[in-house]
């Protein structure tokens, strides 16, 4: 492994977590991109050709930060949503590549007419 966090704070908006490297590092990672490129079965699939395209999460927020021993985390959000467990690998690779991850994930909705925004309850 090529680093280590040496922090990983939520925001008090709950809509960012920020994780900081021991070479540096530092990235923040909006929520939005962390549920929908979540490495869980849920949205990845069992394969490439599997991947899940999650609409509506636009607004969604992280509840909940837990140490998985000492090589990742794993995000609860406000959906419900626990079952990814990210890698401090994996974290480090959206900080790098988010921007790219997430306009991927933009074409992905227009392609397949969803939205990002959430659906509203009546």
């Amino acid at each position: 492994m090529s680093s280590w966090p040496t922090e990983i704070r939520l925001s008090k908006d709950r809509r960012t977590l920020h994780v900081t490297f021991d070479d540096g590092a530092s990235h923040a990672l909006a929520a939005e991109l962390l549920r929908v490129e979540s490495p869980s079965a849920e949205v990845q699939g069992h394969g490439p050709t599997q991947k899940k395209t999650i609409p509506g999460k636009r607004e969604v927020e992280i509840l909940k930060v837990e140490p998985v021993g000492h090589y990742a985390v794993k995000l609860t959000f406000d959906d419900m949503h626990d079952t990814g467990i990210f890698g401090w690998d994996y974290l480090r690779e959206l900080g790098e590549t988010g921007e790219a991850k997430f306009q991927a994930y933009l074409d992905a909705l227009e392609a397949q007419g969803l939205s990002r925004e959430p659906l509203r309850r009546r």
